[in-house]
C-alpha cells in the first residue's frame, strides 16, 4: 500500500461508513502512521490457506465521546494479548467494517507485526454493534469468542482479555470503551479463511479504494456527490438544511435524530432510517450518508450541526458488499428499540 491508495481507502471508507466508522482525519492519521512504521500488504482470501486463522481488529466506542484515545502501542498490545491466549497462530489481520477510520483498522498492527491485511472486512459498510461484525459467529453453537482490548489515556487507560460467548465478551469490551473515555482498540475472534469466504465482505477494501478514487478525482463538490451516487448505484434523496439535531452518547454509542428540511434521519452511530412524512427512503443496512454541500465531504452523524447545508445519499443494500450478519433478522431487530423505528418488515 502507498499514501495514494491509503487516502482513497479512507475517503471511500468514510462514505461506506454510513454516518459511523470514525472520522476522516483519524483515518488519514492512522494510515499515514502505519505507512511510516513499515509495510502494509493487502492480500486476497485466495493468497492464504483454507485452515489459516485471521484475527479481526476494530475500534469499539462512540465517535462523539470526549475523552477517546488509542495509540499504536495499545493497538499492538491487543494483538499480543490475543495471540498469547489463542491456540493457533494468526496469519493475517482483517478489519471489522468499512469507515473513514475503520477501513484502515489493522494497518498499524500489520506494519508492526509484519502480518498482511486481508481484503475481506467483516462487513462492507459500518454497523453499530460488535455482533453485527461477528460474521454470524454468534449463531454458531459452542463458539468461544476471544477478545483483547486496550485504550484510554492517563487515569482512563485500560486493557484486558476476555473469552466467552460473543454477546458476553462484546458487552465487556463495550463497557471497557466507556471506562476508557469512549473508545478502545480490539483484536478478536480469529476465524479460518474458509469461514471468511462464506461470511465476510470479500473485496470490501478494494471497493472502498475504488470509491475513494472516484470521489477524489472530482474537484467540484456537487460532482463529487454525483460521482459517488453513480458508482454505488444510489441516489441523492434530499438536499437541504439541517435542523432539530439531537445526539446523546450512552452505553458507548451515539444515538439521535436530525432533520434535513422534511427528511427525518435516525442514527445509532450509523444512520438507520430516512423518511419523509412517514414514507421510508432507506432502512439499515441500506447505506445512508450525509455530505457537506459546500465541500462535498462526507459527514459522520456525530459531526452534524443545525443549520448546515447537506445532501443525503441512499444506496440499496443490494449494491453493497455485506456480511452474512446483515441478513440476520434477529440482529437487525435490535435496532428497533434504539431508534424507535421499524427495521425488519417481513
Amino acid at each position: 500500500m502507498d499514501f495514494q491508495l491509503m487516502e482513497q481507502a479512507v475517503y471511500g471508507g468514510a462514505i461506506l461508513g454510513g454516518g459511523g466508522g470514525g472520522w476522516i482525519h483519524d483515518g488519514l492519521q492512522k494510515g499515514k502512521l502505519a505507512l511510516e512504521i513499515g509495510e502494509v500488504n493487502l492480500v486476497t482470501v485466495d493468497q492464504l490457506q483454507e485452515e489459516d486463522y485471521v484475527a479481526c481488529v476494530s475500534l469499539v466506542g462512540a465517535p462523539a465521546a470526549k475523552h477517546q484515545y488509542v495509540n499504536a502501542k495499545q493497538l499492538y498490545s491487543t494483538m499480543e494479548m490475543l495471540q498469547k491466549n489463542f491456540h493457533s497462530p494468526v496469519k493475517a489481520i482483517m478489519t471489522n467494517e468499512n469507515g473513514a477510520a475503520t477501513t484502515v483498522n489493522g494497518w498499524i498492527q500489520a506494519a508492526l507485526t509484519g502480518l498482511p491485511v486481508i481484503d475481506a472486512p467483516c462487513n462492507g459498510r459500518a454497523h453499530p454493534t460488535a455482533s453485527m461484525g461477528s460474521m454470524n459467529l454468534l449463531v454458531m453453537d459452542g463458539y468461544t469468542s476471544y477478545q483483547a482490548a486496550a485504550g484510554g489515556k492517563g487515569s482512563y487507560e485500560i486493557s484486558g482479555f476476555v473469552n466467552g460467548t460473543i454477546q458476553y465478551t462484546s458487552n465487556v469490551v463495550r463497557q471497557m470503551s466507556v471506562e476508557a473515555g469512549g473508545i478502545v482498540g480490539v483484536a478478536r475472534n480469529p476465524v479460518q479463511i474458509g469461514y471468511i469466504k462464506e461470511n465476510a465482505a470479500v473485496g470490501g477494501i478494494n471497493q472502498a479504494i475504488a470509491l475513494g478514487e472516484v470521489f477524489l478525482k472530482e474537484k467540484d463538490p456537487h460532482h463529487k456527490i454525483e460521482a459517488v451516487a453513480s458508482k454505488l448505484q444510489g441516489r441523492v434523496i434530499k438536499v437541504g438544511k439541517t435542523h432539530d439535531y439531537s445526539i446523546v452518547t450512552k452505553g458507548g454509542f451515539d444515538v439521535g435524530t436530525l432533520y434535513v428540511d422534511d427528511l427525518e434521519l435516525t442514527f445509532w452511530n450509523e444512520y438507520m432510517t430516512a423518511e419523509v412524512n412517514g414514507e421510508r427512503k432507506g432502512t439499515f443496512p441500506d447505506l445512508l450518508m450525509t455530505f457537506d454541500i459546500e465541500t462535498g465531504l462526507p459527514i459522520v452523524s456525530a459531526e452534524i450541526e443545525n443549520g448546515r447545508n447537506i445532501a443525503v445519499l441512499s444506496v440499496p443494500k443490494e449494491h453493497l458488499l455485506l456480511s452474512s450478519t446483515m441478513s440476520n433478522k434477529g440482529l437487525l431487530k435490535t435496532v428497533e428499540s434504539i431508534v424507535n423505528k421499524q427495521i425488519v418488515f417481513n
